[in-house]
């Protein structure tokens, strides 16, 4: 009994995708330190949102206790925490 070596021809091709899309969320967190007008100002500039909604965020997270404020692919979220960070907000990223 002999075994043939299968043609190679025959064989499934597959495409290897190595890269995943993970959306995360970044949490800003109260504290008493920062003004209504820091936060929204922050939030601005960082999230690139109107003024309603980042009065919005900031009173949500003074009432909560914390708020997503952006959800997202992970590199724009650590571009997000990073900004809100410049001015020593409270941040958290997950997936």
């Amino acid at each position: 009994m002999t075994l043939e070596k299968p043609d190679r021809a025959l064989e499934p091709e597959f495409e290897e995708e190595t890269s995943v899309e993970i959306e995360s969320r970044v949490i800003l967190f109260n504290d008493d330190w920062h003004t209504f007008d820091e936060v929204i100002e922050q939030l601005i500039k960082a999230v690139n949102c109107s003024f309603d909604v980042a009065r919005g965020f900031a009173f949500e997270v003074h009432v909560k206790g914390k708020a997503v404020v952006f959800t997202g692919d992970l590199q724009k979220c650590l571009r997000v925490s990073s900004v809100l960070e410049e001015i020593a907000l409270h941040t958290q990223i997950v997936s």
